[in-house]
């Protein structure tokens, strides 16, 4: 119980910080208080699942981080997903996961386009 009070207290107190972020400060980051927000909301588990995600289309991560503002969407689009049980299914076969078993992913286009550009 303690625990989830601490989270809890933390959460607020990232939300808090997120709030008295600048115009300007928001500029630095190249992101809007509604993305700063959901980034820090989102679980987290989301960004090692997008990376592992790539990884089974073949998608190294330094390339699925190399357009800053796509990857923001790969990441709030995860963060939603209302299949996290199937993905930690297909995440979980490791190496014989493929592109084929993640049809529930909503990002699954994007990184199959990505995989086709990169051939």
């Amino acid at each position: 119980m303690l625990t989830r009070l601490r989270a809890l207290l933390d959460r607020w107190q990232q939300l808090k910080t997120v709030e008295a972020l600048t115009d300007r400060d928001l500029d630095d980051l190249g992101m809007t208080r509604a993305q700063v927000l959901a980034f820090v909301t989102m679980p987290a588990d989301v960004p090692d699942r997008v990376a592992r995600m790539a990884a089974i289309f073949g998608i190294p991560e330094a390339e699925l981080k190399a357009n800053y503002a796509d990857y923001l969407e790969l990441l709030g689009t995860c963060g939603h997903c209302p299949d996290r049980a199937a993905c930690s299914l297909l995440l979980h076969k490791g190496d014989i996961a493929r592109p084929q078993d993640a049809t529930f992913c909503p990002n699954a286009p994007i990184y199959a386009e990505r995989a086709r550009t990169a051939a």
